[in-house]
């Protein structure tokens, strides 16, 4: 187990970590599934989470009998109509919607001399990190667009240790979802799970909900896992 002293920097999963996006991404799903005539249920609303464009797209047609009524260009007009709304929905996001705890954790990083990067597949985390009012607390945004593999692949944890120009048992990486501790532990890091989906994952720490998250409780798991 590697010691807290060995920590020089951070590397954080964006939705369900820093801030709550999903609520927007089930809404222009919602919109659009009424739009071509499937009905919404909150379990269709689930299965979308952590899934991509497409695949989510697919996911509400075959939910509708409709995996078959249109073309790969007319599928591709529909994720992008997707989102569009998506980003206009995100544009009322204010440093209101930061997860409970955050605000405080990036300044205590701040502080402390610790460096922070962004592992987000989404095209839009710039966007999200500057109505956040928090930009500035990151070294680095993996872009997206470099990425050939999808959590629990390592890719995009190894990239967002790079960005911070550390190896990898000087970082620990914060996820929620357990594709993404599995992405962490993959890379080399130190795996951070929040919630109930991270814990299945056996992260080497867990905390409950972002409100858990300090340095100090972050030292003292790992003084108990050594």
């Amino acid at each position: 187990m590697v010691e807290f002293s060995d920590i020089k920097g951070f590397t954080f999963d964006l939705d369900g970590v820093i801030t709550d996006t999903a609520k927007f991404h089930e809404q222009a799903w919602h919109d659009l599934a009424t739009q071509i005539g499937v009905t919404w249920s909150d379990d269709l609303g689930s299965q979308l989470k952590g899934i991509s464009r497409m695949d989510s797209l697919n996911m509400i047609l075959s939910a509708g009998g409709q995996q078959n009524k249109y073309s790969d260009d007319e599928k591709l007009t529909f994720t992008a109509q997707k989102n569009t709304h998506y980003v206009e929905l995100i544009q009322g996001i204010t440093p209101a919607d930061i997860l409970p705890g955050v605000t405080a954790f990036l300044s205590e990083l701040k502080s402390g001399g610790y460096i922070a990067s962004i592992a987000s597949a989404s095209k839009n985390a710039p966007k999200i990190l500057e109505k956040l009012g928090i930009t500035d607390n990151f070294v680095g945004i993996v872009d997206p667009a470099t990425l050939s593999h999808g959590k629990p692949d390592p890719e995009i944890f190894t990239k967002a240790g790079d960005i911070l120009k550390l190896d990898p048992n000087q970082i620990i990486g914060l996820e929620d979802a357990s594709a993404g501790v599995e992405a962490i532990k993959a890379s080399g890091q130190t795996a951070l799970g929040i919630g109930l989906a991270a814990k299945s994952a056996s992260p080497q720490l867990w905390v409950a909900s972002t409100a858990e998250i300090s340095l100090a409780n972050i030292a003292a798991g790992m003084r108990n896992n050594l």
